[in-house]
């Protein structure tokens, strides 16, 4: 089978899409949900939409491979927008559907405050919020920026959280990041760990040198009981603060 081209540019496919867009318009209304903050995800489902309705008559979900049987075209799993799956159990459960689109309103501020805060520590266009501070340290894992951040926002008091060096001492006094807290190694892990006197309900983030072994301890705590661990995903080798020997 050919490959089959639609010219995005053409009056035709101009025209389906803007009765696309008055179709995913009507169901946001009707079922009370939102759009994606993220409009390129929004283009992109509606610009599928409107090609499936072009070339199989009807609105199937892009994300999904469409099967002609008996002459007839059909979606895998039943996708047509809006589709059953997503309407019984991905947006009640998930806050969203398989496609992005059509989100929960709750779905939809997370999404705002994560875009926001991503935006935020990576550009360091300004100070995180005390919100967007609560919400990243909650986080399993976070990169070197994101750490930075929040290492700042503590000294601000907008929020609390301890930073535990999982290396050994001789890597300890090599160099560590400005700021932690503990140096519990990994060889004397529960002996060193029961000495620090750390909460089960306090925001812990962990660290090691590349990240594998600080991983490793994040799970073992989570199996411990303790509900707010953060693992900083590459390690202190791709942490671009401030460090001290």
């Amino acid at each position: 089978m050919s490959i089959i081209k639609i010219d995005m540019n053409s009056p035709e496919f101009q025209e389906r899409m803007e009765k696309t867009i008055k179709f995913t318009d009507k169901v946001v209304a009707q079922f009370g949900w939102e759009y994606n903050p993220q409009q390129e995800v929004n283009e992109g489902v509606q610009m599928g939409l409107a090609r499936n309705k072009m070339m199989y008559g009807k609105l199937f979900c892009p994300c999904f491979m469409v099967e002609e049987k008996d002459g007839k075209y059909q979606s895998v799993d039943n996708r047509t927008c809006p589709c059953t799956p997503a309407i019984e159990k991905e947006i009640p459960e998930e806050g969203k559907c398989h496609c992005g689109i059509f989100c929960t309103p709750e779905y939809a501020a997370r999404q705002r405050l994560e875009l926001g805060m991503e935006e935020a520590v990576h550009t360091h266009s300004r100070g995180l919020t005390k919100e967007e501070c609560e919400a990243l340290v909650e986080q399993s894992e976070i990169d070197g920026d994101e750490l930075i951040a929040l290492l700042e926002a503590r000294e601000l008091g907008m929020v609390n959280f301890s930073l535990v060096d999982v290396r050994e001492h001789m890597e300890w006094q090599m160099g560590h990041i400005k700021g932690a807290d503990h140096l519990i190694p990994t060889s004397s892990f529960f002996q060193t760990w029961d000495e620090a006197r750390l909460n089960k309900d306090d925001n812990i983030i962990v660290y090691c040198h590349v990240g594998s072994r600080s991983a490793h301890v994040a799970r073992i705590l989570t199996d411990m009981g303790y509900s707010k661990i953060s693992n900083l995903t590459y390690g202190i080798v791709a942490y671009g603060g401030e460090k001290e020997r």
